[in-house]
């Protein structure tokens, strides 16, 4: 009998964990050497911290902790079916969504341990109570880098940079999208609509899932006029060059301050990415990352050959720490989605064939007099940094051997009497099934040279 795990979540296999730690490790590698530092946040936080930072979207989607227990001792039984009113009742804390929020009250809890600007790394888990599909899960890993305490679009820039390092690494061909939320305010502003900007930001987001039939309806819904959306309609489909779209977006914007500072810090940041070379920058004015913490720079990469949604997200934020009490601190941070990455990398097969972190070899137990003898040898060995197993049963030959090749295990070592007072080692290749009578210098040597673990999947 076999028990289903939640919808939305799933275990994982030796050989798929060590694929998803290659992403984690690669990812991990590339922030240090930026000088970002790593830090870690609880699971859980306190639904005064998360409620209200995602937008009306995002507050549904949280996962709620009922209180310990009997959690409806103080409820209001009377207002059992008023869902808000129920669960702040019974509900103090939550699952967190996202790694950004957390890092926020982070920063105001610790800001007098750390120094500014402070970069950091986190790679956590995130729960949504979103409903499953291909490439959306319920438990995702999310991998954040955050650059806070300056306004420099320098700080944009090396995110980007650092995007391309990553995907350049996973040999992945990716898009770098980028918006600004000012541009998106002003685009509110152009069609009388400011007080409307989260409606509009969060229909236009939707624009690649659903087409602009199902936007345009949503926005009806809202309130919105046809004229509006006819004016709408020619920046939302505005193409050509980030030039060209940007001298458009001069014109329409005239007379409009937050259109103009949109503009004007979209223009920094592709004059310092241009210095930067980095490829593959396409200024999109449909990007919105329905996030209302959002306040410039917006940022969203999709894989050039898979269709997969983001892979990562991200964006500048001015004002999330000072709905912690902490004021003019601003910052900027994306997000790669550990997950989203490797269906691409496992669909376009891109994971490096000599992947492996397994067991470099295995001593096979002959009794208990030749498995002591063996167990110093591993040890032996693994001071020196090789991985090594001894088989903790006197079983069968073929049950032993068998076991090394379930586990890819590249050489076996085979001790018994006549090696024990030789002091030698016969080895097997399990790939080419050679044997040889070796000394345990020998052995380290064979077994710390480059070929010796060049095991693939």
């Amino acid at each position: 009998m076999s028990y289903s795990v939640v919808k939305g979540t799933r275990d994982f296999l030796p050989k798929q964990m060590i694929k998803r730690n290659f992403i984690f490790q690669t990812i991990k590698d590339i922030y240090q050497q930026h000088g970002f530092l790593p830090i870690e946040t609880p699971a859980m936080e306190n639904l005064s911290t998360l409620m209200g930072k995602y937008g009306e979207e995002g507050d549904k989607l949280l996962f709620k902790i009922l209180n310990s227990g009997n959690f409806l001792e103080k409820a209001d039984t009377a207002a059992t079916t008023d869902y808000k009113k129920l669960t702040t009742q019974i509900c103090e804390k939550g699952l967190r969504y996202d790694l950004t929020v957390p890092f926020a009250r982070f920063v105001v809890n610790h800001r007098n341990d750390i120094c500014f600007p402070f970069k950091r790394y986190q790679i956590q888990p995130v729960w949504r109570a979103d409903r499953p599909q291909k490439g959306r899960y319920r438990e995702f890993y999310q991998c954040d880098a955050d650059i806070i305490g300056s306004n420099s679009l320098m700080n944009e820039a090396e995110l980007l940079e650092i995007i391309q390092e990553v995907f350049n690494k996973f040999g992945l061909d990716v898009v770098i999208k980028i918006n600004n939320r000012k541009i998106l305010a002003a685009i509110a502003e152009m069609i009388d609509k400011s007080d409307n900007l989260t409606d509009i930001t969060v229909a236009i987001d939707k624009l690649d899932k659903v087409g602009m039939d199902s936007v345009c309806q949503e926005l009806l819904s809202k309130g919105f006029t046809a004229e509006d959306i006819e004016r709408l309609k020619p920046v939302l489909l505005l193409n050509g060059s980030n030039e060209t779209k940007i001298a458009t977006l001069e014109t329409l914007f005239e007379g409009i301050e937050t259109g103009k500072k949109g503009l004007e810090e979209l223009n920094k940041l592709l004059a310092i990415v241009k210095e930067l070379k980095i490829a593959n920058i396409e200024l999109d004015l449909t990007l919105a990352r329905g996030l209302n913490y959002y306040t410039g720079t917006i940022i969203e990469v999709k894989a050039a050959d898979v269709a997969i949604g983001s892979v990562v997200g991200g964006g500048r934020y001015d004002n999330l720490t000072d709905i912690f009490g902490l004021p003019d601190v601003s910052g900027v941070g994306i997000s790669f989605g550990a997950d989203r990455i490797y269906d691409c990398l496992e669909q376009l097969e891109l994971f490096p064939p000599t992947l492996s972190h397994t067991t470099q070899i295995l001593f096979i137990n002959f009794g208990e007099a030749e498995s002591l003898y063996c167990l110093r040898l591993a040890k032996k060995l693994r001071a020196e940094g090789i991985s090594s197993e001894v088989y903790p049963d006197n079983a069968k030959l073929k049950k032993q051997m068998a076991y090394a090749n379930d586990k890819n295990i590249h050489y076996v070592a085979l001790i018994g009497e006549n090696e024990m007072k030789e002091g030698k080692i016969t080895i097997k290749n399990m790939l080419t099934a050679e044997q040889s009578l070796l000394t345990f210098e020998q052995i380290k040597a064979l077994l710390l040279s480059p070929t010796a673990h060049s095991l693939s999947f």
